[in-house]
């Protein structure tokens, strides 16, 4: 199964500016607007900001708990001659990931104007996703067979598929602020990010239906028939060469065509063997990365401040560690996970902008905006170019004192990326979103608060439709030949409409939970 299973591994898999995480704390879990608040998780949100807290020791540690479900429902005509599809061509493959814990640390001391600080957290991936009967992609090459196979009595198939992404980026983040004056701060610092990942999936044990009701391995199969082949084609030779030596021409040359004929199909079936054999991808990925960081925060007055953040690109690489199968040795579509090679997975710059305003003492109002430049950040096979812009975030958020014990807080934040056809894989994908956050702050003293948060992010449905259903036409020409695969793209029906029967389609949606507890400190 090696080159089904190399078409559809995609090169932007599961890591990178897509999976960047601002949830760094449970202050904003509950309150998603964070660019201008002045706070110990200032440290990753308003580090410049950071400075304005009183002189001291100032700690945050939060752990969020995170679910998320992927679905994609894939359409695709020869799916209905799967064995357990129930002649059914639109199946859902559903992935599910599950964070029990999921850290991040805020460390800051200030004296007069001066303040250092430090972070841990994960700020890329932060756990693993899984899709037990693989996906859409995987299936669809499998799915030819019936129909490249229909002369020779194919009229089913049956698979195994199975599909794991795991990725953690650890940020390890320290830095300093300055107070130019009393209403001006600005900050300098960095990032270091250890990145982690491992790849595991298989196709295997693909089945065939026979005509006669039989089930046969369709490796085994093929391999056969190519025997079968092999074996006609040397008789017809043998033939051919009998009546060449003999005289008869045109004996010869229908023999010649026969032999000729029946060594293509061996080829052929070589080529089916080797394309339905299992295989297994085994991946582990490992990179280091450094993040400059600079900002800056103005309080205008007691009611308004605003602030600036610029984190620079992270030039990174990811190493490989393959112990994959051998079935995917030398095919150029799995080169991205070949052992030993260093894969570019940069993390892009980003640009954040915060405002707050207080129109009392007991009650702020944050608003803010995120903007990644995904499309400077370079990925394998140069997947950035596939966007059509880069990622904006943008943030509203509330929150009041009810009382010297008590903080309430809600807030939204609205993400819009810059997707494309060519970009989307049911692989790793992600779609715009509206986010919901809300929660409480409880004042057990003046120097210690704990955080209790919740977040939903509903995912927008992204529909995207081909004539050549994951590239599966690939597999075409192995047994029909470039021409009549051509032929087959692009036929029409009179309304316009593609008659392809490599058509299909895929419908992507995501739905995320979060729930977060969090301290914060001052001594």
């Amino acid at each position: 199964m090696a080159l089904m299973l190399a078409m559809v591994i995609p090169a932007t898999a599961f890591a990178g500016g897509f999976l960047t995480n601002t949830n760094q704390s449970a202050s904003f879990v509950r309150m998603p607007s964070h660019n201008a608040r002045i706070g110990v998780e200032g440290v990753y949100y308003n580090p410049a900001g950071v400075a304005f807290l009183s002189d001291g020791f100032h700690l945050g540690f939060s752990i969020q708990n995170v679910s998320q479900q992927r679905m994609v429902t894939s359409t695709f005509g020869n799916f209905a001659d799967g064995m357990r599809n129930d002649g059914n061509s639109t199946k859902e493959f559903v992935g599910k990931s599950y964070v029990p814990v999921l850290p991040s640390f805020q460390l800051a001391y200030n004296t007069d104007k001066w303040s250092v600080m430090g972070a841990f957290a994960l700020i890329g991936g932060g756990g693993k996703c899984e899709f037990e009967s693989g996906l859409g992609s995987f299936e669809a090459a499998a799915s030819l067979i019936p129909m490249l196979g229909s002369a020779l009595g194919i009229q089913s198939y049956d698979m195994e598929s199975y599909m794991r992404g795991r990725q953690y980026y650890y940020g390890f983040q320290v830095g300093g602020a300055y107070k130019v004056t009393d209403n001006l701060s600005v900050s300098v610092g960095g990032r270091f990010t250890y990145a982690t990942c491992n790849y595991y999936g298989y196709i295997r044990n693909i089945k065939i239906g026979l005509a006669d009701g039989t089930q046969a391995f369709a490796t085994d199969c093929f391999a056969g028939m190519h025997d079968q082949a092999i074996a006609a084609a040397a008789q017809y030779q043998a033939g051919a060469d009998q009546y060449a030596a003999m005289g008869m021409a045109d004996q010869a040359a229908i023999y010649q065509a026969y032999a000729n004929e029946y060594t293509a199909t061996a080829h052929r079936m070589t080529s089916l063997a080797g394309a339905t054999e299992d295989v297994t991808l085994n991946c582990d990925q490992n990179g280091f990365g450094f993040t400059p960081i600079i900002g800056v925060d103005w309080k205008i007055n007691n009611h308004w401040n605003v602030a600036a953040k610029y984190e620079f690109k992270t030039k990174m690489y990811l190493e490989n560690k393959s112990s994959s199968s051998h079935s995917c040795d030398n095919l150029e579509a799995l080169e991205q996970f070949r052992d030993g090679r260093k894969v570019p997975e940069d993390i892009p710059a980003i640009l954040t902008l915060g405002v707050q305003y207080s129109p009392t003492e007991w009650l702020r109002i944050n608003g803010g905006w995120n903007y990644y430049f995904d499309k400077q950040a370079t990925k394998y096979n140069n997947a950035d170019e596939l966007l059509d812009y880069g990622t904006s975030e943008y943030m509203l958020g509330v929150e009041g004192d009810i009382n010297k014990y008590l903080t309430l807080s809600a807030g939204v934040q609205l993400t819009d990326y810059g997707l494309t056809d060519q970009y989307m894989k049911d692989i790793s994908f992600t779609t715009s979103s509206t986010s919901l956050g809300c929660g409480a702050r409880i004042h057990l003293s003046e120097k210690m608060a704990v955080d209790f948060g919740y977040f939903y992010t509903g995912y927008r449905h992204y529909n995207r439709a081909t004539n050549d259903y994951n590239n599966v036409s690939n597999v075409a020409r192995v047994v029909l030949g470039d021409e009549r695969v051509n032929e087959l793209l692009s036929a029409q029906a009179p309304d316009g409409s593609s008659m392809s029967p490599f058509a299909g389609s895929d419908r992507f949606h995501r739905k995320n939970h979060e729930f977060a507890v969090g301290i914060a400190v001052s001594f």
